[in-house]
């Protein structure tokens, strides 16, 4: 009864959604403040650099929590018995999971590229396509079907995050490898999301991320060790900021993400990232004093609608519980 029970001017939402809706708000929160950190950390070291001591110290944590995890489990010495997977269907869940790992680290390298060739805008404008994306994806794959009002809310978030980059964008210039670059890294991301909804209700967030930061941390070690000169932070300014991004944007951030996955369809919970963007630039207004834009009260606004009447509605999914 209360699982099924509808919570007032939130239909869709169920009694049982409250709890990963506001994990899944908070993640989005929790990796806007992951440019601020990126900004104090590339002050004394490269973008690799950074990059590879976030790997490896969200490597850790992620370590220790699937060690609390194993413990925890193993003391409730649970009386019933768990249906066993059979174990064709546990070698593909597994490949998918090193699959996963490997794209997304894929589309971190991709966006480093891309930026390098494109501008900061164009890469931010290419990534707000993102749940879009998602979108198709869910569709092709895992049979979503979305009525008229959930689509007129991904287009008004759409209009609300492309309004935001827009605002920060001083000229139109076009690189295509750059761009593609961009739009492929894009893709990657999408995969990976679509891929973790798969593999949700057969492995833990925290294992999840663990084999995916891991992958990240021995991809990245060659490169530093051989590129860079200053490998590890040098002030302990420098150790916040590294700490911080392994703490709040990969344990909250993409933890919450990937737990509210086992809740919320790949393409609503890409939607909410939409959320990620106008966050930073809040966050950066009360903390860098960076300038806020009128418009970005507007593209606010315009992504909360959006959000709020693609809030699951009637997206269906043959893995949605």
């Amino acid at each position: 009864m209360q699982e099924d029970l509808k919570l007032e001017g939130f239909q869709g939402i169920t009694q049982d959604k409250i709890i990963p809706l506001i994990a899944l708000i908070t993640s989005a929160f929790a990796h806007a403040t992951t440019p601020i950190f990126i900004k104090i950390s590339v002050q004394e070291m490269s973008v690799n650099s950074t990059m590879f001591n976030r790997l490896w110290i969200s490597t850790i944590i992620f370590i220790v929590l699937n060690l609390l995890k194993k413990n925890r489990d193993r003391l409730k010495q649970e009386s019933v018995e768990e249906p066993v997977e059979e174990p064709d269907s546990q070698r593909i869940d597994t490949v998918l999971l090193a699959i996963v790992s490997v794209v997304y680290i894929a589309g971190r390298f991709l966006w480093t590229f891309a930026l390098s060739k494109t501008t900061v805008a164009n890469g931010a404008i290419i990534t707000s396509l993102e749940p879009l994306f998602t979108t198709i994806g869910g569709w092709l794959f895992f049979n979503q079907i979305f009525d008229v009002k959930s689509a007129f809310g991904l287009a008004i978030a759409l209009v609300g995050s492309l309004t935001l980059e827009l605002t920060q964008l001083e000229k139109v210039t076009i690189n295509l490898i750059g761009d593609s670059t961009a739009l492929l890294s894009c893709l990657c991301y999408v995969a990976a999301l679509l891929i973790i909804k798969r593999i949700s209700d057969k492995f833990s967030s925290s294992k999840i991320l663990l084999w995916r930061c891991l992958v990240g941390t021995i991809s990245l070690l060659p490169i530093v060790l051989w590129f860079e000169e200053d490998i590890f932070p040098t002030s302990w300014l420098g150790w916040v900021a590294v700490i911080g991004m392994a703490l709040v944007g990969e344990m909250l951030g993409h933890g919450l993400l990937v737990y509210s996955l086992k809740y919320f369809s790949a393409s609503f919970v890409s939607l909410s990232t939409l959320l990620t963007p106008i966050s930073t630039v809040i966050l950066a207004w009360i903390i860098l004093s960076e300038q806020l834009y009128p418009l970005t009260w507007l593209a606010l606004g315009l992504v909360l609608v959006g959000v709020y009447l693609s809030k699951e509605t009637n997206a269906q999914s043959d893995l949605d519980h």
